[in-house]
């Protein structure tokens, strides 16, 4: 069996995934992308029982699809039957990506589609960021709302002048790019660096105690006054 483990929820995916290789007591973990090693590391000493699990990380972006290395990998790895084998991804894969192996289980760790809306609804004197930002926290723990959020003012940031777009940016596709632009206009430049700095100074005081307010009531508190 072929399991692929995929997502934009990376920290989730990653957590089922090393969980998964932790409770594996015969495992082999394939941290070199090329054919000879993943073939050699099956296949040599003898090694595998029936239960034996082989682990793979990010296949799919260290590879290019339409090589004949990918092709060779693929072939193999399709035509095991002893071995249960998972693909850990740390991004969300195509629907092509998805049907290269056969017999394959994919487990597909998303974001809620409210996550996506709050960010997209940041802006001056916005109403709807604080109640999406309620509803959000009943399917997220705050703290990773709080990294979506430092990400998106930095890449709103970023995205003011194309010549100094952060590598985060640069692998956005176009129309991602411009939908952020048109974000990043409602702030302009100096309203997004007084931004940043105020959420760098809600993350520097919440982990050293240096405020009342736990971090949601923070983050309550930033939103009224954005």
């Amino acid at each position: 069996m072929i399991t692929i483990v995929h997502g934009n929820d990376t920290a989730s995916s990653r957590k089922f995934y090393i969980e998964d290789k932790a409770g594996s007591s015969s495992h082999v973990l394939i941290d070199k992308i090329n054919y000879d090693f993943i073939f050699q590391s099956i296949e040599g000493n003898s090694l595998f029982e029936e239960s034996k699990n082989i682990y793979i990380e990010n296949f799919f972006s260290n590879t290019k699809s339409n090589s004949n290395e990918f092709k060779k990998i693929v072939d193999y790895l399709n035509s095991i039957k002893k071995n249960n084998i998972f693909f850990w991804e740390g991004k969300e894969l195509s629907k092509t990506q998805q049907s290269v192996f056969k017999n394959v289980l994919i487990k597909t760790f998303s974001y809620p589609s409210t996550l996506f809306q709050f960010l997209d609804s940041l802006g001056p004197q916005s109403k709807r960021s604080l109640s999406l930002f309620k509803e959000l926290e009943r399917s997220m723990e705050t703290e990773l709302i709080f990294y979506m959020l430092i990400r998106q003012f930095r890449l709103l940031l970023s995205v003011q002048e194309s010549s100094h777009l952060i590598d985060e940016a640069k692998r956005l596709q176009t129309w991602q790019r411009s939908k952020l632009q048109k974000q990043s206009s409602y702030f302009g430049k100096e309203k997004l660096q007084e931004i940043y700095k105020k959420l760098y100074k809600i993350d520097y005081q919440t982990k050293f105690g240096l405020t009342p307010f736990n971090l949601s009531s923070s983050i309550d508190i930033f939103l009224v006054n954005l």
